[in-house]
Parts: C-alpha cells; sequence; structure tokens
C-alpha cells in the first residue's frame, strides 16, 4: 500500500495551479441532441452483516458514514455537530455533515466549492486534500476548518465562517510544512496549531519516523506566529521501539491538563490511536501507560465481520454529557479487500480517569452502539443520511441534486444539465483513465454487497463516443460499462484497466430501439455487469468479474471505489 509519506513526497513539490481546463470551458458550450441522459438509479445495498443485526429501538449503526468518507474530525457549538472528512482530488473538497445528537446526519455538500480557490484538475485521485481538522472557538464564535491541499501550490490553507450552513470564506494559505493539521483555542481565546511533519534535517532515524510539532496562532493575522514552532512528539509513543507515522494529532483540554490525541502506526493494519498529557499545550507530552486507547491489530485476520485499520480519531463531548470519538476504520469484504474505503466510524469514550479510552475499541468491534439518551434514529428518512443496508433511488426531478453525487477533479455542475426525462451529461473530450476533470457523476460505493443501475438513452455517433458506468478505484484501476459504435453498429463492452492496461473482458452487438438499462451487482468480490434492452429482463455481459482492481489493496491510494454515470467524446475502449 502506498503509504502517506510516499505520496506527499511525490506530490507536494510538483503540483500548481491553473484556471478552469479547455475541457471545462468547452463544456458549457451547447450539446448536440445525441448527449446521453440518464435516469431512474437505484443503488441498493445488502450485506449481510446488517440482515444478521437488526437495529433495537435504542441502536445505531457504526460507521456512520459508509463508503469512502475517511480521516473524520468533529466540533460541536451548542447543540450543534459539523464533522468533515478527507475527500482527496473528489469535488467538492471536504465533506461536511450536521447533526444534533451525533446519530442522525445531514450531508451539507463540500467546504472547498469552488473551482477558481481549489482545483484539483491534474491531480491523481488520492491527492487533492485531505486530513481535515475542524474547530468551533468560542472566544469569536467561529469555526475554523484547517486541512492540507496537495494541489496548485496551497499546502496547509484554513477556512472560516460563521456559519457552516451558509458556506465558507476563502482559504487563507499557512506558513508551515508537513501534513494532518488541526487548531485548537485555549480558555483564554489562545490559538495553537498541530500538526505532523517530518524530523529536524539530519535527524530522521527510520523510514517512518515523523514527529509531531505544535505553533501558536494569531487570530487576527490568521497564520502561524513565526519562530513559535516546537517538537512535541518525536516519533510516537515509544522512540525506541521506531513507531512510524505518528500524525492526525489534535488538542484538547481537560481539568487543567492537556491532551494531545494522535494516530499511530500508519493508516493500515498496525493503526492505533495514541494519547499524551502535559500541563501545557507546548509540553512537554507524557505518553499514558495505557496505550494505545484504540486498534484492532491484535485480532486474527480471519475474524468474522471484521472491522480493521482503526485510528486518526477525534473526540467530542456528546448530547448526553459524555464523550464521543469519530475515526477511520475497513470493512474488507470474502477476500480482505478494501473496496467501500476507510470509512467514519464511532465508539463511546470513557473518560472518567486521567485519559480517553475508547469503549470497546481494544476488542473485535460490533456493528451496533446504543444512541444517546432520548434520541431517535431517522437514518434515511427526512433528509437524514442513511446508513446500514438503504436504497437510495434518484430520478434527477428535484431542484437540487444530491450532495452524494460528486465530481472527480472537478464541479458536477461543468458537465450536467437537468432536462425533461433526466440527467444529462455533456461529454468532455476526456476518457477515464487521464489525468483531468472527467464528465462522470459520482457516488461512493458504501456496501460489499450491492447493486446500482440505470436508465440510459443514448445513441453513440462515432467510436469516439461512449456513455455507461464506469467503477473506478483510481484513473489506472477502473471498469467501464457502456455503449459505444463499431463501424454502423452499436456495442455494449466492458473494460477492465488494471495498473494503466486496458483490455476489454466482453462485449456485445446491440440494437435498441427505446431505453437501455445497465446494472452492476456486486457480492464481495464478484462484479457481474448486466444489461437489459426495450424494456426486456437483464442479461449478464460475460461471467462475473473480480473487483481486486477496485480495491486499495490492490491499486493503492487512499480512496474507496467510486461509481459513476460516465460519458466521453474521446473514448479510447473499442469492442472486440
Amino acid at each position: 500500500m502506498i503509504t502517506r509519506k510516499v505520496l506527499f513526497l511525490c506530490t507536494i513539490g510538483i503540483l500548481c495551479f491553473f484556471s478552469l481546463t479547455a475541457q471545462e470551458k468547452n463544456s458549457k458550450k451547447k450539446v448536440g441532441k445525441q448527449a446521453p441522459v440518464f435516469s431512474n438509479v437505484v443503488y441498493q445495498g445488502d450485506d449481510e452483516i446488517y440482515k444478521k443485526n437488526p437495529l433495537k429501538e435504542d441502536e445505531f449503526y457504526s460507521p456512520v458514514l459508509q463508503g469512502c468518507y475517511p480521516d473524520p474530525a468533529i466540533t460541536r457549538k451548542g447543540d450543534d455537530y459539523y464533522m468533515v472528512c478527507s475527500s482527496f482530488a473528489m469535488f467538492p473538497g471536504v465533506p461536511i455533515f450536521h447533526s444534533k445528537d451525533l446519530v442522525n446526519w445531514t450531508d451539507l455538500g463540500g467546504v472547498l466549492n469552488k473551482v477558481s480557490e481549489f482545483n484539483p484538475h491534474d491531480t491523481g485521485i488520492s491527492a487533492g486534500v485531505y486530513a481535515p481538522g475542524i474547530t468551533y472557538n468560542p472566544h469569536n464564535d467561529t469555526f475554523y476548518m484547517i486541512v492540507t491541499a496537495f494541489t496548485g501550490g496551497l499546502g496547509n490553507i484554513i477556512v472560516k465562517t460563521k456559519d457552516p450552513k451558509k458556506g465558507w470564506g476563502s482559504p487563507i494559505k499557512l506558513a508551515f510544512d508537513g501534513i494532518d493539521p488541526s487548531i485548537f483555542f485555549d480558555d483564554n481565546g489562545k490559538g495553537y496549531v498541530v500538526h505532523n511533519d517530518a524530523p529536524d534535517k539530519g535527524k530522521e532515524l527510520y523510514n517512518g519516523h515523523r514527529v509531531i510539532k505544535v505553533w501558536e496562532y494569531d487570530l487576527e493575522k490568521d497564520q502561524v506566529i513565526p519562530g513559535t514552532d516546537k517538537i512535541i512528539v518525536d516519533g510516537g509513543v515509544d522512540l525506541s521501539k521506531k513507531p512510524i507515522w505518528i500524525e492526525a494529532p489534535h488538542l484538547y483540554k481537560k481539568d487543567n491538563h492537556y491532551y494531545l490525541m494522535c494516530a499511530e502506526g500508519g493508516t493500515g493494519g498496525n493503526h492505533s490511536e495514541v494519547v499524551f498529557i502535559s500541563d501545557s499545550p507546548k509540553g512537554p507530552f507524557k505518553p499514558a501507560s495505557n496505550n494505545p486507547i484504540l486498534t484492532q491489530r491484535y485480532f486474527p485476520q480471519n475474524r468474522p465481520n471484521k472491522v480493521d485499520w482503526a485510528g486518526h480519531a477525534d473526540l467530542v463531548l456528546g448530547p448526553d454529557n459524555k464523550y464521543y470519538g469519530v475515526f477511520l476504520g475497513i470493512r474488507p469484504n470474502e477476500k480482505d479487500r478494501v473496496n467501500a474505503g476507510r470509512e467514519t466510524f464511532m465508539l463511546p469514550v470513557d473518560w472518567s480517569g486521567t485519559f480517553p479510552v475508547f469503549e470497546n475499541g481494544l476488542v473485535p468491534m460490533g456493528p451496533k452502539l446504543k444512541m444517546p439518551k432520548g434520541v431517535v434514529n431517522k437514518t434515511g428518512k427526512d433528509g437524514f443520511f442513511p446508513n446500514g443496508n438503504f436504497t437510495f433511488t434518484e430520478n434527477f426531478t428535484s431542484d437540487k441534486l444530491d450532495y452524494r453525487w460528486i465530481g472527480l477533479r472537478g464541479p458536477r455542475e461543468h458537465f450536467i444539465s437537468v432536462v425533461k426525462n433526466g440527467l444529462q451529461i455533456n461529454p468532455f473530450p476526456v476518457n477515464i483513465k487521464e489525468l483531468k476533470p472527467t464528465s462522470t457523476l459520482f457516488c461512493r460505493q458504501q456496501h460489499n454487497t450491492f447493486s446500482f443501475s440505470t436508465t440510459l438513452d443514448y445513441k453513440p455517433q462515432t467510436e469516439s463516443d461512449l456513455a455507461g458506468i464506469t467503477c473506478l478505484q483510481n484513473e489506472r484501476f477502473n471498469y467501464v460499462f457502456g455503449v459505444t459504435k463499431k463501424g454502423k453498429d452499436t456495442y455494449i463492452l466492458l473494460e477492465r484497466t488494471k495498473n494503466g492496461e486496458s483490455e476489454i473482458i466482453s462485449s456485445a452487438k446491440i440494437e435498441t430501439k427505446g431505453a437501455l438499462r445497465l446494472q452492476v451487482k456486486a457480492t464481495g468480490d464478484n462484479y457481474q455487469f448486466s444489461y437489459a434492452l426495450n424494456g426486456g429482463n437483464f442479461e449478464n455481459l460475460g461471467s462475473p468479474v473480480s473487483g481486486d482492481i477496485l480495491s486499495t489493496n490492490v491499486a493503492g491510494g487512499f480512496t474507496g471505489a467510486l461509481i459513476g454515470l460516465y460519458a466521453t467524446a474521446s473514448n479510447n475502449a473499442h469492442p472486440k
């Protein structure tokens, strides 16, 4: 698996900012009647674990955000909770959710939603932005979101707002290196930023050796104060054991002590959460004797209903005056592949003693939690984000497109048009394998067992035209299932791209007199692509194929699989 360090070193020095790309500008021109129109989308999750573990009246499911919503951070103002996650090169950047009770969440879209300010148009999918922090400062009634941006030479940036529901200000570039920043405000109103960084020059002792730094923060200038930086953790809990990737730091204050909570072990099978204590936000920090306070690394790899990679956490005081922690974890499929990506989990936290400890965070995790007293579970109803097994239908008739639909490397608004019969995608001259914004409307794969279907009204005119479904882990690992031309004939095909090398798995000549129905149905590692002509039954296009290339294990990087409604005017997938 690609380490964060490799990605950081490979990207931070080479990414540069550009204005709207040519294909984005061209997308705003009028497109002819032959542009594909998608309608009647149905996504249905069918994971066995939810069937075997139905909820009781006082329970809710964890993960609270299924699919690729990693690196969660959370804050509270009064009765309002706001949570942000990593989004990498997905657009808009940094998804944000709101809740009144930690159980029922509303999707507010993305914090970084202006392409003039955040433009990942030429980055790999695992670049863009990741590991945000969000903090409410009661001293000036302001929310701060701080994040590392691997695009446009931005580096570490911060944005502010009085009300996250009404949008955010422009990014302010911060004058420090490293990744995973978060901001903390002391009781006296003073601000501090903590982040992961490389050791001082010449002092790196081993591969994965990192440090945590703290800076004082000037609230008037919105900038770290030069010369105030200090290393407060070197390597991790015990440097003699060569701990790797101490990162994702958060500062808290409780009972006149300062606590620094960090991830350690890398975002994989050795991932964990550790905590330190000090009498000052600038240290020295002493590790807790009972670290780690959260991990899943000690248990058999073949355990049933496995949750793994737990770490990268943040804490908040819940509505029942009890602490809760949000963190990333994975639920691999039966072949231990990570297709749904790193998801946002939650656990209650016992902070009755000196140090916080995640309740049941050091035993194999189950899928259900007790709700805070007085809360009613409305997930999937009344506009709240769903979890468990759920069905999502989209007919593209609403005035406002659901925020679960996202773009890749650019805004969805640059290529979509709502028309009478559904959603028209105005194709860019870009295919899914290019490091450019694609004309693809994506949602996240949120289950290991699921089906996704859509109705497509489309007549390709040339062999360069293609429209259909894509299942994508990144630009070099994906499936394309679509309709194109071969000579004068219309074909449906399935293309598999692994490590940038593409092959046609199956293809068939078709005749469409009406709309075409497309479907992908996954059962763990097996993905079956099928189609229905002219109102008929679904017919498989070839045999089931492996979802291996849609897993982080095979494709690398940090994202989960995406499912997209895809159109291109630069098709290079040709039927056999």
